[in-house]
């Protein structure tokens, strides 16, 4: 793909096939967290990553799902779960503040996956006391997020926010979710 269209449709997905990603495809995926840019190219950032079933089954049992959505739509059923998790794991004695270069990783994990038709979603909304012990953290580890991943069993789109300004992405008809986002005029300024 083009690189505008990949950044176009890399949008988040949260049902998967249940198909197995390969260990070249993770290889590229933790590559292209390596190679993202790191304030003052501190590289504070570790990775776990988690493809038996047994230990995605952990992990996805101690994350939420789609907070603007009821859990019947917006979490998972059995046989729509992700394959894969890579935690992204942040080392606090490098630097105790890394959400950018967590963004920056994370952001280029989603492309890399992207370009091989595999989608993720990215999860805040988690156990991470018990992911950490899951994980093997240490004490100077902190769990910052995880990335779902997995090929979509479902379409996700963008449409412009309508004129009564709601941003909450939803179901269509069909059962795809829809993402509003905001248009071009409406959040950048030039100066």
């Amino acid at each position: 793909m083009e690189l505008m269209d990949l950044m176009r449709t890399n949008r988040t997905y949260r049902r998967f096939k249940q198909t197995a990603v390969s260990d070249e495809i993770i290889g590229e995926i933790m590559e292209a967290a390596r190679n993202a840019s790191s304030a003052a190219n501190r590289q504070p950032l570790g990775y776990v990553v988690v493809k038996s079933p047994e230990k995605v089954a952990e992990v996805f049992a101690l994350t939420k799902w789609a907070g603007y959505l009821p859990p019947e739509q917006g979490q998972p059923k059995a046989g729509e779960e992700p394959v894969l998790f890579i935690g992204v794991v942040e080392n606090t004695d490098i630097n105790k503040n890394c959400d950018t270069d967590a963004g920056l990783a994370i952001a280029n994990m989603r492309l890399a996956a992207w370009a091989h038709g595999v989608g993720s979603c990215i999860i805040g909304a988690c156990n991470r006391q018990k992911l950490s012990e899951l994980f093997g953290l240490k004490e100077d580890q902190k769990l910052h997020t995880v990335v779902a991943f997995g090929y979509p069993s479902h379409i996700s789109r963008i449409e412009n926010v309508e004129k009564d300004g709601d941003i909450r992405y939803h179901l269509d008809e069909d059962g795809n979710y829809v993402v509003p986002k905001r248009n071009l005029e409406d959040v950048v300024t030039c100066i």
